[in-house]
């Protein structure tokens, strides 16, 4: 791992904040009732490892060539799945049970799809801080989106 600048992160991240954003104007009609009773030591869990991914956009190590090639490829491949979901999203009619869907089988797909990303992205970076990164933020995001899929039912 080199203190640096990633650009493959930095285009992982772009990917991640412009749904987001997006997202944002676009909420589900009742998506403050959920969140209002979100658990909060997920929360935290979810907040602190949001931090972490972000702080490894300043680890380097872009070598794009690299016998982990493979974990690079899955990491785009998810990431492109994850905007797939997005699309799909926004042209629905965007209620909670929209948000919360699966999406070629992967459950709450929002919230997993990038985690797998960033996971795998920390794999072929052989990046161990990306990869505690990514995993705290599984336990974090994954399970308060898997708690509002169970209170749709």
């Amino acid at each position: 791992m080199n203190f640096g600048f990633s650009y493959i992160t930095l285009i992982f991240l772009i990917m991640l904040f412009v749904p987001n954003i997006i997202w944002a104007k676009n909420k589900p009609e009742d998506y403050d009732d959920y969140s209002k009773d979100e658990n909060r030591t997920l929360t935290m869990i979810e907040r602190i490892g949001q931090v972490l991914i972000i702080c490894c956009l300043f680890f380097a190590d872009d070598i794009i060539f690299t016998p982990w090639i493979l974990m690079l490829i899955l990491a785009f491949i998810f990431m492109i799945l994850y905007e797939l979901y997005w699309i799909k999203y926004f042209r629905s009619p965007k209620t909670m049970k929209d948000m919360y869907s699966s999406f070629l089988g992967i459950p709450v797909a929002g919230a997993t799809l990038p985690v797998l990303a960033f996971l795998f992205l920390g794999i072929y970076k052989m990046n161990l801080f990306l990869i505690f990164a990514a995993l705290v933020l599984a336990i974090g995001h994954i399970g308060i989106h898997l708690d509002y899929a169970r209170r749709l039912k």
